[in-house]
């Protein structure tokens, strides 16, 4: 790619001329292979191959593409709408309970915590953009199926807890025990959906925390109209409770939700990123246990009285702290992932050693969507960004399944993974001449208005100097006619 002027530093991400040349026509020049024949061809960049077999390796057709792709939309349109009707019924049903104008004030208040979490979900998430679809599909299950299996099982789970323990507060089992154990199960059950439905985007950590805490912000905006309109039915319609709850779980605790079960999508988004489905649901089981615990451990607080606003500031606020550097390891291990696997592509001439830091670091990103930006291709430059991403991840999810062995459920996700793998290669190729293609026309438009300004300028200036002359000429002539001989 060609490189901007004003970027001084080709090895934090600029581009280089090398794509240029080939996008002018310039023949490429052919990858270079380890002459290593292997037993079964897996892939460019480590040790596993640069056979040229591999890249010989077809593409899948527009077929058999359209076809698996059309029923895993469709499965997927299907259940989103299944998903949306049953939040709609929800939250009507609920509108009817407490009242209409009720609702209207509390489903108000209640989506000022929701904005501020799915604001900051979505800056978590700008690394590698999850599907839309994908994220209102999960929103609403948290919204409508989580709260009513909730509802259901909690109903069955309390007495069982109470026939224990009959002596116990029955306020104080529901909420850290009954509660922490049937919401986090109900919140999870929608995590394990979304792996299943969105296999090929849910790539990591990351990724399972957005899952998780889209579903658990959809869970909290329903249960806080809930507990909104139970304390200004509880107040006889003064403000006074209402507000106070609202401090407390919409400004105090905006996250706690998605916190919980954001431990839960981590271990989930690792699993998923380093093994297969058996791995992936030992994970979901363990990742329940630290979503329970401090699911509990904040609903305990509210018994303390007094103390809860210490108790907020001694252990809640910490364990936020925590929760913000875990977010920031875990997108700083993206970028290094999509720097490493990028460069697998490099001794096999699919990318240049330039390109890799533009496409996997912040900076590199940050210049190159501004160089773009000059030339009006930046949402082609976003195109080229998010697709590499994608093969970074693809690459990784080929390297996982490659140690599976030959047969298997292993194998069939790494031949399926070989041809997104080469369907993504071409799509960037594309992707990439067209940003050149613009970067280049660019250019020539703006040599050809600098040529015609400079035209223009030579023109003035020819004809300037004419008048000049022919100003001179005249002055002259008048000169001439005026003159006289001495002594007349």
């Amino acid at each position: 790619m060609s490189e901007p002027g004003h970027w001084q530093s080709p090895a934090a991400g600029a581009p280089q001329q090398q794509g240029v040349q080939q996008q002018q026509g310039a023949p490429q020049q052919q990858p270079q292979y380890a002459q290593q024949p292997l037993p079964h061809v897996q892939g460019p960049g480590t040790a596993l191959n640069y056979a040229p077999e591999y890249w010989s390796h077809p593409a899948p057709t527009p077929a058999r593409r359209k076809s698996r792709g059309t029923g895993v939309k469709v499965t997927n349109i299907i259940l989103l709408c299944v998903f949306a009707l049953v939040a709609v019924v929800t939250l009507a049903f609920f509108a009817v309970s407490i009242g209409a104008n009720v609702f209207l004030i509390c489903g108000a208040l209640a989506l000022i915590p929701l904005a501020i979490c799915v604001a900051t979900l979505m800056w978590i998430d700008r690394w590698e953009p999850e599907p839309i679809a994908a994220l209102i599909l999960g929103f609403c299950w948290g919204a409508g199926m989580a709260v009513i299996t909730t509802l259901v099982v909690g109903s069955w789970v309390q007495p069982l807890l109470m026939s224990t323990n009959t002596g116990a507060d029955a306020d104080m089992v529901g909420a850290i025990v009954q509660a922490p154990l049937v919401e986090e199960l109900c919140k999870g059950a929608g995590v394990l959906l979304l792996f299943f439905l969105r296999r090929k985007t849910f790539d990591g950590p990351i990724d399972g925390v957005v899952y998780a805490g889209i579903i658990a912000a959809g869970f909290a905006f329903t249960e806080n109209i809930l507990y909104f309109g139970q304390a200004l039915q509880e107040a006889h319609g003064s403000a006074g409770g209402l507000i106070g709850i609202f401090v407390m779980r919409g400004l105090m605790s905006p996250f706690a939700h998605v916190m919980f079960t954001a431990t839960l999508g981590v271990c989930v988004g690792w699993a998923a990123r380093h093994g297969g489905t058996s791995l992936v649901l030992g994970a979901w089981v363990v990742g329940l246990v630290p979503a329970m615990l401090l699911h509990g451990l904040w609903n305990s607080s509210s018994f303390l009285g007094g103390s809860f606003f210490i108790v907020y500031v001694v252990l809640q606020v910490p364990l936020f702290l925590l929760f913000i550097l875990g977010i920031i390891l875990l997108r700083r291990s993206e970028a290094k992932l999509t720097r490493m696997r990028l460069s697998d592509y490099v001794p096999s001439g699919w990318f240049t050693p330039q390109e890799v830091p533009m496409l996997a670091t912040g900076g590199g990103r940050r210049r190159a969507l501004a160089w773009s930006k000059t030339f009006a291709a930046g949402p082609v430059m976003k195109e080229f960004i998010r697709q590499a991403t994608r093969l970074a991840f693809t690459r990784q999810r080929l390297l996982v399944d490659a140690k599976g062995g030959p047969g298997g459920a292993a194998a069939t996700r790494f031949a399926n993974g070989q041809l997104l793998e080469m369907s993504l290669l071409h799509k960037i190729t594309a992707v990439r001449s067209d940003l050149l293609g613009r970067h280049t026309s660019a250019v020539w438009q703006a040599q050809q208005l600098q040529a015609q300004h400079l035209h223009a300028q030579q023109l003035q200036g020819q004809q300037l100097q004419g008048q000049q002359v022919q100003a001179h000429q005249q002055g002259q002539q008048v000169q001439t006619q005026n003159w006289r001989p001495p002594g007349q």
